[in-house]
């Protein structure tokens, strides 16, 4: 028996069933929701300058695409990672299973990474990357003309249409953006044998809370990154953001406060099972993190920046704490779904748990890591795709 599954049987407590003394869904199936939110979240930003016409936004727009990518293409490394044998992960595409919602990810994913964000990336810089192809040499140079695809029409007729393509692919975006995380919370709200995942709101409660932390995400990388580039950000821009983030968030907090009170108004089997999940198992993680440190501060502290009409520095500098607080917030949210719903017994008179390792292939490392791919991504796609207006122009 290994060392992990000795600590877990220690603190087991009350009548658990045998094969829940060990966490299958470790702290990488957290971290899956979590990544996939942040990419959902991230496009809707860019849809707020693309079509509800947002013009303060306009500065993040073309960030918000790039790190959707990359954040996208790091989606699928928690689950393969936790596979156990990664060469396995394409047999979702080569023998579709249509009844697994968890098999139908893949198809998701390629449809939101090939037909929309590529897409849309593609056509929106296609003019700066033939300018680009034209006056680089070297290898930049080289990497250009390749993303030119042969293409090097940039007449007005030309842009006009790269402009409606765009508009189209973000249209087709936003319900596929809500489709590739809204299906997550389906995942665990279908579980009816859980009372801590089976809910109608779970869904919502996920797409919401995507939306928040999408918001967060995409504000506090352009704050840090205008710090580091030595320019000051657009306060209009983050004043703006800072707005979507209150009214997201209060939207989101909403929804589950709606769902806590149907709990705990119908007192179905398992509530006193949930209600010592939520007092004891979860206290600090769920009550601490997510609800005070992750919700309740940043919340007040948008609000009160916002009354009070700080200086735009001091705001700036509120509204980015505020943003990764709710990042912290969001993914004790999704730890306290995946992790919260297996110490739970399915006898309701007991409680199993959990042991994160630091090293090893289930590991706390691991999923640090897998957290630190998707910025360095983001860092090479900035770099060969300059989002800012100055650069663009200049490059």
């Amino acid at each position: 028996m290994s060392d992990i599954l000795e600590i877990a049987l220690r603190h087991v407590q009350g009548f658990i069933y045998p094969n829940e003394v060990e966490i299958y869904w470790s702290v990488l199936i957290a971290v899956y929701p979590y990544i996939t939110g942040l990419v959902a979240g991230a496009f809707i930003v860019a849809s707020l300058e693309r079509i509800f016409r947002v013009e303060e936004v306009k500065p993040t727009y073309r960030l918000a695409l790039l790190t959707a990518l990359a954040f996208l293409i790091t989606a699928p490394m928690p689950l393969i990672a936790h596979l156990g044998h990664p060469e396995r992960a394409l047999e979702i595409m080569f023998t579709p299973n249509t009844s697994s919602a968890m098999a139908m990810f893949g198809f998701v994913y390629a449809w939101y990474l090939l037909v929309v964000l590529l897409i849309e990336i593609y056509f929106d810089y296609r003019k700066d990357i033939v300018t680009w192809a034209r006056e680089r040499r070297g290898i930049r140079g080289a990497i250009y003309r390749i993303l030119t695809l042969g293409d090097y029409d940039i007449s007005d007729s030309a842009t006009r249409r790269d402009e409606k393509i765009v508009n189209v692919i973000t249209v087709i975006g936003l319900p596929s953006a809500a489709f590739l995380h809204g299906y997550v919370g389906f995942i665990f709200g279908s579980v009816k044998a859980n009372p801590w995942w089976s809910s109608p709101l779970m869904p919502i409660i996920f797409l919401f809370s995507a939306m928040v932390s999408g918001i967060a995400l995409v504000l506090a990388i352009y704050v840090i990154s205008s710090v580091i580039r030595g320019v000051s950000p657009d306060v209009r821009c983050v004043d703006k953001l800072a707005s979507y983030l209150l009214y997201s968030y209060i939207l989101d907090l909403g929804l589950e406060f709606v769902e806590f009170s149907h709990v705990f108004y119908t007192r179905e089997e398992g509530f006193e099972a949930i209600l010592a999940l939520i007092n004891e198992k979860l206290f600090f993680s769920m009550i601490v993190v997510q609800v005070i440190v992750g919700a309740i501060v940043p919340v007040a502290m948008i609000a009160v920046a916002k009354v009070f009409r700080m200086p735009d520095r001091a705001r700036v500098a509120v509204y980015t704490v505020s943003a990764i607080l709710t990042l912290v917030g969001v993914f004790a949210m999704r730890w306290n779904v995946v992790i919260g719903g297996q110490i739970l017994s399915k006898t309701f008179r007991g409680f199993s748990y959990y042991v994160m390792p630091l090293l090893g292939p289930e590991s706390a490392s691991i999923a640090a890591a897998i957290m630190v791919v998707p910025l360095v991504i983001l860092y090479v796609l900035v770099k060969i795709l300059p989002p800012w207006e100055e650069r663009a122009e200049t490059a």
